[in-house]
């Protein structure tokens, strides 16, 4: 049976004492069921809205599904700064006519759970548990154990009815690591197109949960057979159609299955990095060259291309500018040098391309490259080069590195501001650079008074 958290029982006896149904529903009885952890518990009752608020004075509401929100104390926390957590309680209800395939036209209440249960996508998500006892009229618990994602009814009919679910079966495969029942995945590969009605943001928001699932790689597999990576990452899609294998290249792998592979290798769990390694070389499609003499395929300036591709990506999945930016730079400088011959001028270079903020993602992101494609992990150069990251790092990068600024330069020398101020500084940040002077403070004041 499930355990469940002292607060969630409180609020159960509370609905029972007043004679309500109330159960716990949907993801939060799948993780249970699984034994593994659950973040949110979601409830449904056959008490309105208005009754329950009745029960919870504390509580609001402000929406058709006719949600309420309900503060709770934490029952781990009895000091006076005592932490709430808010739960979720909807009345039973039916859903019909979507004819957006986003939203229910009409929406009603339901007499019972069973009924509630049948409007939901995913049978693992459609089993209700009442403190005491498990509903479970679709079969979700044999679908769990066989780990399977299965419709609830009818495939067309749900994804008809809401699209993004197209995309929740494979977010649920990715994260779960499961496979998708026979009737439901040709369901998806008929029903494909219509996730071209879903906004960007709810794609990126379900893309990303795939990205930092336990299985990414495999889920963007599914997306490729199901038909629904052509619509969402066309750039990705064609790929799987780029070769690579050639006389004096390293690759083994066609585009597409390389950054499957690097995927499913990147060592970090940043969703934006994990995009980036997806979509490192993408600008391949465009730039390949296959040389009829020699056999020989090239791919000049795909990291240029594929910049371009990844500032239209980032459009169309919505994301912040900041999230824009990594993706971005990541895409457009993966292509970086390691040699034991390279100056600090140049690290430094490289620093300043990717910045410092998204250095050790980018190592990541080569770390995953290399054994995408067939590769090991790392070399004596990569080592190397990342030593070498680390010392030309203690060095300033610009003039506001430096241990003095300008009011020091003022008051050494008596000046009053101007640009005898920010030339004496460059020429301390350059002998700084060129290791004539420490980046100390006594060295460098004692250095602005020899600058002409």
């Amino acid at each position: 049976m499930i355990k469940l958290p002292k607060e969630v029982i409180v609020l159960i006896k509370k609905f029972k004492d007043s004679k309500f149904q109330i159960y716990v529903v949907g993801g939060a009885v799948r993780d249970a069921l699984l034994n593994k952890p659950v973040d949110n518990w979601d409830f449904t009752t056959n008490a309105t809205p208005e009754q329950i608020q009745k029960l919870f004075p504390d509580s609001f509401y402000n929406n058709i599904y006719g949600t309420v929100s309900i503060p709770m104390v934490k029952a781990s926390h009895a000091s006076p700064l005592q932490k709430s957590i808010v739960f979720e309680i909807t009345p039973f209800r039916t859903e019909s006519n979507y004819s957006d395939s986003r939203h229910p036209e009409k929406i009603e209440w339901a007499k019972t759970v069973e009924e509630d249960l049948s409007r939901r996508d995913f049978t693992i998500n459609a089993i209700a548990y009442d403190g005491s006892k498990i509903f479970d009229p679709y079969g979700g618990q044999i679908d769990l154990n066989n780990k399977l994602i299965k419709a609830v009814g009818e495939p067309d009919k749900r994804f008809n009815e809401d699209a993004l679910r197209l995309l929740r079966a494979i977010r649920f495969t990715s994260r779960l690591g499961f496979l998708i029942e026979e009737n439901t995945l040709k369901s998806i590969q008929k029903n494909a197109e219509l996730i071209t009605k879903i906004s960007g943001e709810r794609i990126r928001d379900e893309f990303l949960k795939i990205l930092t699932s336990d299985f990414p790689s495999e889920g963007i597999l599914f997306l490729k057979t199901t038909g629904l990576l052509k619509y969402i990452l066309p750039e990705v899609d064609a790929c799987f159609s780029i070769q690579q294998k050639s006389p004096m290249r390293h690759h083994i792998y066609d585009v597409g299955t390389h950054l499957v592979m690097a995927l499913k290798n990147c060592p970090s769990s940043d969703p934006i990095t994990r995009f980036a390694t997806l979509i490192h070389d993408i600008g391949k499609a465009k730039t390949f060259h296959k040389d009829e003499k020699t056999e020989l395929i090239t791919f000049h300036n795909h990291e240029v291309v594929g910049k371009r591709q990844a500032e239209i990506i980032a459009d169309r999945f919505k994301l912040s500018n900041k999230q824009k930016d990594k993706l971005v730079t990541l895409v457009a400088e993966h292509q970086f040098t390691v040699s034991e011959t390279q100056t600090d001028k140049a690290v430094r270079r490289f620093i300043r391309s990717v910045t410092k903020e998204y250095l050790y993602d980018m190592l990541d992101l080569r770390t995953a490259d290399r054994i995408g494609s067939g590769a090991t992990p790392t070399s004596w150069r990569t080592e190397l080069f990342k030593k070498r990251l680390e010392e030309v790092q203690k060095q300033p990068f610009s003039i506001k590195d430096l241990k003095i600024d300008g009011n020091d330069v003022m008051k050494i020398l008596k000046i009053k501001p101007g640009r005898q101020v920010g030339e004496i500084l460059q020429k301390l940040f350059d002998q700084v650079v060129e290791g004539k002077i420490k980046n100390e403070k006594d060295s460098l004041i004692k250095q602005v008074t020899s600058i002409d």
